[in-house]
């Protein structure tokens, strides 16, 4: 079995406060991008196993698709560690570049071993949620607001489709970094940084209230690229510019793909430091459904009124 898992961006990311218990209080829209990771399920006698291309990435506990096998051979009523099952995962998303490349890895992984374990849809967001942040968003997909820790989700109407030139810097940022800043330079009180706009442009990347990062600022005061790379690409063209999630990759949106390969080159010639580009598009909902393989397997799971417990 061969399964995909896109990648998103944050097409705005506002940190409200802090929670009692540690944890940031989110509004986030969430939008998803055809650049994606692939995994390949085999069945095969013996211990669970999980390879990667990328020498950089833990094959182990550490890797969310571990733990997601885990999670799912628990709920599953089996004894002892997941077994008789192999991934092979070929990562394109880039680590600690705020793209959900991890999180959308285990909720591919999650979906397809508990149709292979028979666990039922009903448990998927429960076994999301403690997974990660992230992942109960990765089981829907496209345009959504992200509320709470970002796990209590609501769609979102869905703007026109758009290119996307992603910017990736030499360096990655961890999200415990991001937020760890944030919280150095005041939180509430640090002036939340401006993403670069053409005009409000509410229609086309989401109400333009919501725009805007404020992970952006204090990520940039330790990594000034990141500044310059939202900046250049406004001067290209983008309606829209900003620092995806905590960073390091930072994304301009483009009505065409001209301007959009445009734009990737003017940043590989025209920086200062090592930087990597790639151009993708955006997905709405039933794009990233068939992607993900979805669609094809018929499966829904509605977004939920309320998300009940976290991790």
């Amino acid at each position: 079995m061969k399964i995909h898992a896109p990648a998103k961006i944050n097409l705005s990311l506002r940190v409200v406060g802090v929670r009692p218990d540690g944890y940031h209080e989110l509004r986030t829209i969430f939008q998803s991008i055809a650049l994606h990771d692939t995994l390949t399920i085999r069945r095969r006698p013996g211990p669970f196993a999980l390879s990667c291309d990328d020498p950089t990435c833990p094959v182990d506990e550490r890797n969310l698709v571990w733990r997601a096998a885990e999670q799912v051979w628990h709920a599953a009523r089996r004894k002892g560690p997941p077994r008789d099952v192999e991934i092979a995962l070929v990562k394109r998303i880039p680590t600690q570049a705020g793209l959900g490349g991890g999180s959308s890895d285990a909720a591919a992984a999650l979906r397809a071993l508990a149709a292979l374990w028979g666990v039922s849809v009903t448990r998927w967001r429960d076994l999301a949620a403690s997974l990660g942040a992230d992942v109960p968003y990765f089981l829907e997909g496209g345009t959504a607001l992200g509320l709470d820790r970002g796990d209590l989700l609501l769609p979102l109407a869905e703007p026109p489709a758009a290119w996307v030139t992603v910017a990736l810097p030499d360096f990655g940022v961890s999200t415990a970094e991001a937020f760890a800043w944030w919280d150095e330079r005041g939180g509430d009180n640090v002036k939340s940084a401006s993403p670069v706009r053409r005009g409000s442009a509410p229609s086309r990347s989401g109400p333009g209230a919501e725009l805007g990062n404020d992970l952006q600022e204090p990520v940039a005061a330790r990594h000034p690229q990141i500044s310059r790379i939202a900046t250049a690409l406004g001067r290209a063209g983008a309606f829209h510019a900003a620092m995806s999630g905590s960073g390091s990759a930072v994304f301009g949106l483009f009505d065409r793909r001209a301007m959009a390969l445009s734009a990737a080159r003017l940043l590989e010639r025209g920086g200062r430091t090592p930087l990597r580009t790639l151009v993708t598009r955006t997905l709405n909902r039933a794009a990233y459904q068939r992607l993900a393989g979805i669609a094809r397997h018929r499966i829904h799971l509605p977004f939920a009124p309320r998300s009940q417990g976290h991790s």
